[in-house]
Formats: structure tokens, C-alpha cells, sequence
């Protein structure tokens, strides 16, 4: 019998300290630990010098919380090979997407830690960013603030002590764990929102386009810039090479239809339709218009194949204006549609005016 619901198997209580953080995660992981003590050490941080901290559980649900997803995927996608299993593992349980998840179920505020400004405040900062993001993407490679390892040690914390709570049983450990890591990032997702680093590269290589990172490096950071067949196309600073080259690409891909002389192209196929939004709003921002207005115009199917239909309107001096896009399986992609519609819309308005 497990043990979980064994009358034989005494609760270990927490220390009255953490009563309520422990019963507050328990409630996030809807799973009631029978040795609370387990709970309490995985919310503990090495600051707290005369208790147990995290580190050694956070060690065990590294491995643990990847083996659980791995076979996840073995068992779900049968027909994937071992770079694309790989790829999918890697972004669903990296330090950034792990980062995330703490921030969106507050783990942070039940960490017990003592004197730790400098790390409240870069895990404040990097929950400040998260909140300023237009939309949410099941793919993320990196924002404008790198994630603070302490949130990814965090979560991989809490995921042994359930490992262990369950008496190692890595099959339990997912049942009770996937829905935080909720939405996961399939390989549909992958191949709609390829890294923007290889996204740049791919692009640059179908229009036969030279294309070179190179960074500027000092005391507080690095400069990162992109060059398209010797011009620098855009540039980025960051604290860290790797935020300061994904934040370049990402600003030279938005670039690249003022480059390039084939902008519908590129929207419809090399940046792909799910810039649309983005490169919508950043128009708006210029012409000093209102932000876009997206509605579902109309939605179609049984409740597992429904489509739907989006606008998108945009109220100016000179009137609104709306226009509808293309019939889409997800909302966001129909409003996306809608985006591509209206920037191309707006592009022949410009050039008959």
C-alpha cells in the first residue's frame, strides 16, 4: 500500500516557522507530503545557516525531474529521434523555463532565507520583466533579464522532496509535477518558434545573406552585435554574452524587412506570422496610435477542433481601422493572422498615399 495513505505512516510535521509555506506549496502541488520536514528543506536556502538548505534535494530533482520528463517523452512521442527528444527535454526543463515556473506560482515568497537583498532583488527584476512581456510563448529561450538560478534550484528542490515523498517513484513524481510545468513546449511549438539566434541564421541563409555575431566585452558587460554581410544590422548590451546575443538577434530579425527587399516574404515565411503582433504594436508605437484591439470574431469546430477567426483594430485620428485574418486552431495564432493582414494592409495604404 503506499505509504501516503497508510494510517501506519506518521506525518512528519515542519518547524512552526514554515507551517504556512509548507501548507501553501502543498496546496500549488495539490499533493500532502507525509514527511513535511522533506518540504520545509527543499524551501530552505544555504543562507540559513541552522537549517538543512536545498542544495542537496536540488541536486537529486535535477536529475530526477529530467528522467520524469524524459520518459514522459519516450512514452509520448514514439516516433520523435534523439535530437528532437533531446531538443524538446532541453527547452522544458532548462534553468530559464524552470526560472519561470517558480515565478508563476510564487515559490519565491516561501523560500526561507535570511539576508539575501542582492538575490531579491535580481528575482524581483527578472519577475518585472516577465510581467512587461506582451504575451506568453509555450517556447522561451531568454527574456531581457537572465533567470536567477536560485528560482530553477527552487523548483527542482521541491520536485525531489515530492520524488522522495512518493518513495521514488519517478512515474508519481510526474503526475503530481507536470501540471506546473504547464504549458510544455511540444515539437509543433519548437518548429513555430525556432531559437531566434537559428531563426536569424536560417533566414539569412535562404536569401543568401552573410551573417556574423560579434561582441564588445567590458567591466559591466557585453555588447553584442549582428552584422549582415559586414553591416551591423543591430546591437544589444547585456550583463551576460548569452542575454546580449539573444536580445541582438531577436532585434535584427525585427530589422530585417527594412534590409531585405522582400517584406511580405518575410513575414508570411522567414519571421513567420507569430512576429505579427509585435511588429504591429511597435508601428502603433511610432505612428503615436492607440495599441492594437484583437476580438474572436467567430469560432468553429467540436471542442478539440475548434478554429477560430480574429480582428484586429486600431483606433487613429483618421478613423479605425479593422480587418480580419486568416481561420486559425489556436486564438493567438488567428490574432497573429489578423497582424500580418493589417501590417500589410497598412504597407499598401503607404504606398498608394
Amino acid at each position: 500500500m503506499d505509504r501516503l495513505l497508510s494510517p501506519s505512516v506518521p506525518v512528519v510535521p515542519p518547524s512552526p516557522d514554515m507551517v504556512d509555506s509548507v501548507r501553501s506549496v502543498e496546496s500549488i502541488l495539490n499533493h500532502r507530503f507525509t514527511d513535511k520536514r522533506l518540504l520545509e528543506q527543499a524551501l530552505t536556502h544555504s543562507s540559513c545557516m541552522d537549517s538543512p538548505s536545498y542544495e542537496r534535494l536540488e541536486f537529486v530533482g535535477d536529475i530526477s525531474l529530467g528522467l520524469a520528463f524524459t520518459n514522459y517523452l519516450y512514452l509520448a512521442y514514439p516516433n520523435l529521434d534523439q535530437g528532437q527528444l533531446s531538443e524538446l527535454r532541453s527547452v522544458n526543463v532548462s534553468t530559464e523555463k524552470l526560472a519561470r515556473v517558480a515565478v508563476k506560482h510564487g515559490l519565491y515568497r516561501f523560500l526561507r532565507r535570511v539576508n539575501v537583498p542582492s538575490m531579491d532583488e535580481k528575482v524581483k527584476e527578472f519577475s518585472d520583466s516577465i510581467a512587461e512581456e506582451d504575451e506568453t510563448c509555450p517556447v522561451s529561450y531568454g527574456g531581457s533579464v537572465k533567470a536567477p538560478k536560485v528560482l530553477a534550484d527552487l523548483v527542482e528542490s521541491v520536485a525531489a522532496a515530492v520524488y522522495i515523498d512518493v518513495n521514488f517513484d519517478l512515474q508519481r513524481l510526474w503526475v503530481i509535477f507536470r501540471g506546473l510545468l504547464e504549458p510544455t513546449a511540444t515539437l509543433e511549438d519548437l518548429q513555430r518558434h525556432p531559437h531566434p539566434v537559428t531563426k536569424l541564421f536560417n533566414l539569412c541563409q535562404k536569401h543568401g545573406k552573410r551573417v556574423e555575431i560579434k561582441y564588445l566585452e567590458n567591466d559591466t558587460g557585453s555588447i553584442a552585435g549582428v552584422y549582415l554581410d559586414g553591416e551591423c544590422i543591430a546591437s544589444e548590451f547585456a550583463e551576460q554574452n548569452e542575454i546580449s546575443k539573444l536580445n541582438a538577434a531577436k532585434a535584427a530579425l525585427s530589422r530585417l524587412s527594412e534590409f531585405l527587399t522582400v517584406d511580405t516574404e518575410i513575414i508570411d515565411d522567414g519571421l513567420e506570422i507569430e512576429c505579427a503582433k509585435k511588429k504591429l504594436h511597435e508601428r502603433c508605437i511610432k505612428k503615436k496610435w492607440a495599441k492594437p484591439i484583437y476580438s474572436v470574431e467567430r469560432e468553429e469546430g467540436r471542442s478539440h477542433e475548434k478554429k477560430f477567426v480574429c480582428s484586429v483594430k486600431i483606433p487613429t485620428q483618421e478613423g479605425v481601422l479593422y480587418i480580419e485574418g486568416d481561420e486559425r486552431c489556436r486564438i493567438r495564432d488567428a490574432e497573429n493572422s489578423a497582424a500580418s493582414f493589417m501590417i500589410q494592409s497598412l504597407k499598401l495604404r503607404n504606398d498608394l498615399l
